[in-house]
């Protein structure tokens, strides 16, 4: 597309809540950074593997993207954000971020992913992701449980009133 912006704003995708609200954070800064939002999500063989032969399985595959695209429907619904690209890729999940980085305006990824096999899709890989990509990286904090439905401001005045 002859109109499509060059700048890409790269988001760690794993199905998680904290990937969904990344997901929205890039949508608000694709504007700022004149940029089009990269969904990457990448994935690993299970740990019972180890000891044999690594190899693609097109099941995980298929459940990789299956999480992005929830994480994209949860997001967005219907309304996705113009130039939005997807990449489903195999491999270990920093690595997959950072190399992605390299073109990328910003990186976006939450502060913890899922755990248990999940976590093999994305993973608590904001450490790596600050310490070695190739462009700014916006890591965002989990939400609790009991401020989840509240605004920023609400959260503001409550921890004001907690000092």
């Amino acid at each position: 597309m002859a109109d499509e912006p060059d700048a890409v704003i790269v988001v760690g995708v794993d199905g998680s809540e904290q990937s969904v609200e990344a997901l929205r954070w890039a949508a608000r800064l694709a504007p700022v950074y004149g940029a089009r939002i990269r969904a990457v999500g990448a994935w690993e063989n299970p740990p019972e593997y180890v000891g044999f032969v690594h190899f693609k399985d097109d099941h995980f595959d298929e459940l990789a993207r299956k999480h992005v695209d929830e994480a994209l429907q949860k997001a967005f619904g219907t309304n996705r954000p113009a130039g939005l690209s997807t990449v489903v890729e195999f491999g270990h999940p920093p690595k997959v971020l950072i190399r992605h980085s390299e073109d990328a305006a910003v990186l976006v990824v939450g502060r913890r992913g899922h755990g248990g096999f999940r976590g093999l899709l994305m993973g608590s890989v904001s450490s790596a992701c600050v310490a070695h990509a190739r462009c700014p990286v916006l890591v965002l904090p989990g939400r609790s449980e009991e401020s989840a439905g509240e605004s920023v401001e609400e959260r503001t005045e409550e921890t004001a009133r907690a000092d």
